[in-house]
């Protein structure tokens, strides 16, 4: 698989929420929510990677800064302003993972035991963030985001 980064240069930039030359993103999966949510009519502004939430990380025990993929300020089907922090990832990420029977596979489950267990600190800690200011925070996988 093709790994995608780059600048995402706008069509909308007045609905930007910071500087529209230095919207970056990571994956294929991010390019293509930002282009959704860019040309969506209801999506009233939106930001990438514009502010973090401190979390405590379990691999180290210290703070660090998580900065979430996107926010967006989007009005429902009922006319009413909702706002969103939303992290991008593919589905096999928001899962624990499994352990394989070979060497290999058992060294790549306690990588991806470790990642898991950052990712999963972070959206704690933007759960509890977002709960507080009114905001939902929402992870997207391949399966949310139309392409």
């Amino acid at each position: 698989m093709k790994y995608y980064q780059g600048y995402y240069k706008p069509i909308n930039p007045e609905k930007y929420l910071g500087d529209v030359n230095n919207i970056f993103y990571r994956s294929r999966l991010e390019l293509n929510f930002f282009r959704y949510i860019d040309r969506h009519p209801d999506v009233l502004k939106w930001a990438s990677e514009e502010f973090h939430i401190p979390y405590v990380s379990p691999k180290d025990g210290r703070w660090h800064r998580y900065f979430p993929d996107v926010f967006i300020s989007m009005r429902d089907k009922n006319g009413v302003v909702q706002q969103y922090v939303i992290e991008i990832k593919p589905d096999a990420q928001t899962k624990p993972p499994k352990m394989g029977k070979t060497k290999k596979a058992k060294k790549r489950f306690m990588y991806e035991s470790v990642t898991y267990a950052v990712n999963d600190a972070k959206w704690k800690y933007a759960e509890e963030f977002c709960r507080k200011r009114g905001l939902v925070f929402k992870k997207m996988t391949e399966k949310d985001i139309p392409y």
